[in-house]
């Protein structure tokens, strides 16, 4: 499938130039834009450039001018959902040889008699335009207004769905020379008489949910029986009506021998045995739809051979049906509602499926029931394993539709943890491109909103991952928002209270000690939250949880690298406790007690307002705790960047600080050199390193190191090359 290809170099380009396009244009007088460069684009990429911009939701009154002029020369044009005037659409697209137009959803300040009326404008478009789509618009703002299809005498395919569309204007239309494939599904129409105009060249007719139809049953069947071409007929519904149609349609036996496709989904009183005496009557027969009908359960009808059936029996129907009804709000939540049934044992990667649910969610994205559904599927398709054999880039679309989906619903309970559930997943967080800063502000949104045990502890899993994700600022901005931290110490509080250790629990400390990550505007809402009073007690809470200390001391040096708030640590009990911790025999809890001390150490002694005797016990203490720990079999730490380590590595007159930077140091370059060797070049470290390893001040065994950690970035130059001396942003 195309989701587990890498993108075209082609949608590369048109992405970009789409994302950014004020920066390719001028502007016009008129406000509109063209582009800067001369050039001619082919008609196919023209084509393609005009419907990524309708799928993004970029055609405006002001983009829509690059189509001006003979720079672009289109063919089969999509603007579907564009916010555009008729002068706009005149100006932009009237010009030019198309043969299709797709205006589904354009904005109300158009009519579809505006954009015939435009389109009549070019002789060649009246004789050559070939399929039109002018679904759920407004016909005209006038009344009366004038009838204008008949001057696109070339037209071969009209869909006109969900518009206030009458029997005059079905006459209007069915004297088109050339009119083969006709859909008024949801229209006004009351009686399909005049169809009979074009009885001899008519080979499609959709009539879905024609809901104003005053005919009897019999008079439509007259009308059916003398269109003698038609290969695909459609009368399903939304199973509204209790009409006896279907029924007796499929009773018929000298009526559509041409037919090749027949949908009767959501008709009363349908049998297997009805269609497939009707289907084996009609040996040309390829497609039956069945969806939200008591029909399809035979084998007959299973629909994996040649005949084709959209219904709700088994996979392959409810995948027709998703396939084919796509744009139907109701027959989407159907097909959703028994794919869910079979989904929820499923143990096989359905990628296929995952992809139709995706069509249907980003077709109905404020349809409550379609997203209700669609999400728990998700949920069934991409849950555990599953998601391992999801291509990304299908994983990158559902993620983008299940935050739109929890920003559109968000008092919406069952969604929301539908969203979350999905969310949730090692392979979605940790592999899959999405627009993780808007995600952790929705999830965050949520647990300040919601109390449910099950649903917090997920919120927070999902937090704790995307916070490590985020980049400085976005960290800084994340956790500036002061609600973010009051709600996730209330969680710590509770647990705290408890005595209670769980996945909560760590889950949330994970998630401050990220936040407050190199964002001291998060530190300092910590700080003013009471949050180091709750930590202390944390740490006498769980003395024999070492991964619950560790997560408690990473944050405590991420409030310690603060300047600002020095003097909110200069707390004789908390500074006799880390020293306590700094002895441990877990030499995760001791490092980043000795991180704390270090910092605090480095600001001088005029900085230290505790006991200064405390303070020189405290560096020896440091020095002599870090020259006993082990090498760490695995990495303890990651680091955004190594700007807090560089104030430290001056600090010749206070070894000890020095010792425990270059230990840090040391030890991620050496577990993850890849990323570490070539942050610690780009960032200018090697000069600090150097000035250690030059200065006859040093400390023996700081120089040691800092020799050790040259040699590693030596060697890793002459494998990799030297990296652009520029900071680059590292995910912690």
């Amino acid at each position: 499938m195309e989701e587990a290809s890498p993108y075209s170099l082609l949608d590369i380009c048109l992405n970009y130039l789409t994302t950014d396009l004020e920066k390719f244009c001028t502007e016009r007088h008129d406000g509109t834009l063209c582009l800067q460069e001369p050039g001619i684009f082919p008609q196919e990429v023209a084509d393609r450039l005009l419907r990524t911009m309708a799928f993004n939701g970029l055609l405006n009154e002001a983009t829509v001018g690059i189509f001006r002029g003979n720079q672009m020369r289109l063919k089969r044009a999509c603007i579907r959902r564009a916010k555009i005037s008729a002068v706009a659409f005149r100006k932009a697209f009237c010009h030019h040889k198309l043969v299709e137009l797709d205006a589904t959803g354009v904005n109300a300040d158009i009519t579809i008699t505006d954009i015939i009326s435009g389109l009549g404008s070019n002789k060649w478009i009246q004789q050559n335009l070939q399929c039109l789509v002018l679904n759920s618009l407004t016909l005209s703002l006038e009344d009366p207004y004038e009838r204008c299809f008949s001057q696109l005498t070339g037209l071969r395919a009209l869909s006109i769905t969900n518009v206030l569309f009458y029997n005059e204007d079905l006459a209007d239309v069915a004297s088109l020379p050339k009119l083969e494939s006709l859909d008024i599904s949801n229209t006004s129409v009351t009686d399909i008489t005049a169809l009979l105009a074009c009885k001899d060249r008519l080979k499609s007719l959709t009539m879905h949910h024609l809901k104003c139809l005053k005919m009897t049953t019999t008079q439509i069947l007259d009308v059916i029986r003398e269109l003698k071409y038609l290969n695909h007929l459609d009368i399903s519904d939304d199973k509204q009506f209790t009409s006896d149609i279907a029924l007796r349609l499929l009773e018929q036996k000298d009526i559509l021998s041409s037919l090749v496709s027949l949908d009767i989904s959501g008709r009363k009183h349908v049998t297997d045995e009805a269609v497939e005496a009707f289907v084996q009557q009609r040996p040309s027969m390829q497609f039956v739809g069945l969806l939200a009908t008591d029909a399809g359960y035979s084998l007959f009808l299973t629909g994996e051979g040649h005949l084709k059936v959209s219904g709700e029996a088994n996979e392959t129907q409810i995948s027709e049906a998703l396939r084919r009804y796509s744009e139907r709000a109701f027959f989407v939540r159907e097909a959703l509602f028994h794919l869910f049934s079979l989904t929820h044992i499923m143990e096989k990667t359905k990628p296929e499926i995952l992809k139709l649910v995706v069509i249907g969610m980003r077709n109905h994205p404020l349809n409550l029931p379609v997203q209700l559904a669609a999400s728990a599927c998700v949920f069934n398709l991409t849950k555990q394993e599953l998601a391992l054999g999801m291509p990304v880039r299908l994983l990158a679309d559902v993620t983008h539709l299940l935050l739109k989906a929890m920003e559109h619903f968000p008092n919406h309970q069952q969604l929301q943890k539908n969203c979350l559930l999905s969310l949730c997943s090692d392979r979605i967080l940790q592999d899959v491109p999405f627009n993780r800063f808007e995600a952790a502000k929705l999830v965050m949104q949520w647990l300040c909103n919601h109390e449910d045990q099950n649903m917090q502890r997920m919120a927070v899993a999902i937090i704790s991952i995307l916070a490590a994700k985020l980049s400085t600022e976005q960290t800084a901005q994340l956790g500036a928002e002061l609600f973010i931290v009051r709600q996730l110490l209330q969680i710590v509080k509770q647990k705290t209270n408890q005595n209670v250790v769980d996945t909560t629990l760590k889950f949330t400390l994970s998630a401050l000690w990220n936040l407050t990550d190199e964002s001291p505007t998060t530190c300092r809402h910590f700080i003013e939250n009471q949050g180091l009073e709750l930590f202390m007690k944390v740490l006498e809470s769980f003395q024999t949880e070492s991964s619950i200390q560790q997560k408690v001391l990473g944050l405590l040096n991420n409030i310690a690298e603060v300047k600002e708030l020095h003097s909110e640590l200069m707390w004789k009990d908390f500074i006799d406790h880390i020293s306590k911790l700094l002895h441990s025999v877990e030499v995760e809890v001791s490092y980043f007690a000795a991180g704390i001390i270090a910092h605090l150490i480095s600001r001088g002694e005029q900085a230290w307002t505790l006991s200064r005797n405390q303070r020189t016990s405290l560096l020896e203490q440091l020095h002599s705790a870090i020259l006993k720990w082990p090498t760490p079999e695995c990495e303890m730490v990651a680091y955004r960047s190594f700007n807090p380590f560089f104030p430290l590595l001056g600090c010749f007159t206070t070894p000890g600080v020095q010792l425990w930077a270059v230990w840090a140091i040391q030890h991620v370059c050496s577990k993850n050199p890849a990323r570490y060797c070539s942050m610690l070049i780009e960032e200018g470290g090697l000069q600090h390193l150097y000035n250690i390893k030059e200065n006859s001040q040093t400390d023996p065994d700081v120089q040691r190191i800092a020799i050790s950690i040259l040699d590693s970035l030596e060697k890793h130059i002459l494998r990799h090359g030297r990296p652009p001396p520029c900071r680059k942003q590292s995910e912690k």
